[in-house]
């Protein structure tokens, strides 16, 4: 059990975890499961003047820094680097960061696209495992904001 799965199950919140093959990328995830890159939501870390935070958008769509920038506030807004993640998150393994603020202790931002969703899929902190889950149950009680983020082209 991973410690997304234990704190779904605290909440009392109804989930389906799944384990698959290793996958590094939310794209990589999508086809181990057997599903398409929009049902699974990618999780990006980012480096703000506040701290990191995070933007989730779906997993066939490519960020966009300059609506990110906008979003939170921040023209200096990066993507964070892998050695950061691996000591600000040593429990998160790479690529398989959840979108719950909640876990990690960061503000979130969600692309209104991922509300578009009845169900999604996304990486449970482990990179091989995921959480299949209604997109509402996801959010709620989580503090988002709700803010474009994606470039109009899928990959």
């Amino acid at each position: 059990m991973s410690l997304v799965t234990e704190h779904l199950q605290r909440r009392g919140a109804a989930f389906i975890a799944i384990p698959h093959a290793k996958t590094f990328t939310s794209l990589e995830e999508a086809e181990a499961i057997g599903v398409h890159a929009d049902e699974v939501l990618k999780t990006v870390v980012l480096d703000t003047e506040h701290g990191h935070a995070l933007a989730v958008i779906p997993g066939s769509r490519r960020l966009d820094l300059h609506l990110v920038e906008e979003a939170v506030g921040d023209p200096h807004a990066h993507l964070a680097s892998e050695a950061e993640l691996r000591v600000d998150f040593p429990e998160i393994e790479l690529g398989a960061m959840p979108p719950m603020g909640s876990v990690v202790g960061a503000p979130m931002f969600v692309d209104p696209e991922v509300l578009d969703h009845e169900t999604v899929l996304f990486a449970a902190g482990k990179e091989t495992e995921s959480v299949r889950m209604r997109t509402d149950d996801l959010f709620r009680g989580e503090v988002m904001t709700v803010a474009p983020l994606v470039r109009d082209e899928e990959y």
